[in-house]
């Protein structure tokens, strides 16, 4: 079907399947959710790796071996941390099923062209949510973790980090990487409305760079160079590539005109 599914539902009929759609999100989330809570091993394994000296990125690095506690200071906050954690986990790994559950309820909407350009924008945008959340967790989080876990003003005060914080500054971390890898197909969607074009991006470039590395310094608030070299460096990679991009969607679009 070349146009848009004809319009034989009503009203109530849609809002009975957006209850519907709802339903099996909740539903598969917390199934997943579960299932990493019971895992509870496994999952914190995972989530507290990088607070050790053995974690896979400071081998690479050669980093001199650490020791950094977690300690916790109230009586819930443990189980608490417990549940937040699974319940993030379980939307982490249910978010594949969550998407195709609301792309099968917006697609009838679309026509065929429209259909394959919203395909092509979920998929871009997941997988480089993906992608910024695996780098947040094998390389900004880390060094983040290892400078500021290891930074003393003296040697006379022990650093003692809270598990609350050091969950919190992940996640946060997770989703604000994660969010900032979607400039390309923010700039692509841009682009298409004719809103920025590749030179305008050219020409305001320096003023980029001086916006990332304010960004990569609120991200991770340390004063070693490297450390915000390293935040910098994808997020500005990141740019360059949204200007090629938008350079070939100008470039097509002059073409179909």
């Amino acid at each position: 079907m070349n146009g848009k599914a004809e319009n034989t539902t009503t009203f109530w009929d849609h809002l009975d399947e957006l209850r519907s759609c709802l339903i099996r999100i909740i539903m598969i989330t917390i199934a997943m959710g579960a299932l990493a809570f019971c895992m509870k091993d496994t999952l914190f394994d995972i989530v507290l790796a990088p607070h050790n000296s053995n974690f896979v990125t400071y081998r690479l690095l050669d980093t001199e071996p650490f020791t950094l506690h977690l300690m916790n200071t109230g009586l819930t906050e443990q189980f608490m941390i417990h549940m937040k954690t699974a319940l993030y986990a379980g939307l982490l790994l249910s978010s594949p099923y969550v998407l195709y559950v609301l792309f099968g309820f917006v697609a009838p909407a679309l026509y065929e062209n429209e259909r394959r350009i919203a395909i092509k924008i979920t998929m871009s945008a997941y997988v480089m949510f993906i992608l910024g959340t695996l780098l947040n967790y094998f390389l900004i989080f880390p060094l983040t973790v290892h400078f500021l876990g290891t930074y003393q003003v003296s040697t006379d005060v022990d650093n003692m980090l809270t598990l609350q914080s050091y969950m919190d500054t992940l996640i946060t971390m997770c989703l604000v990487i994660g969010v900032m890898f979607e400039l390309p197909i923010v700039s692509w969607l841009l682009a298409r409305m004719g809103i920025i074009n590749g030179r305008m991006m050219t020409l305001y470039r320096r003023h980029a760079i001086v916006a990332i590395v304010i960004v990569a310094a609120i991200i991770t608030p340390t004063t070693d160079v490297f450390t915000l070299f390293v935040v910098s460096m994808p997020i500005w990679l990141l740019y360059e590539l949204s200007i090629l991009i938008v350079r070939m969607t100008g470039n097509n679009q002059q073409i179909h005109r």
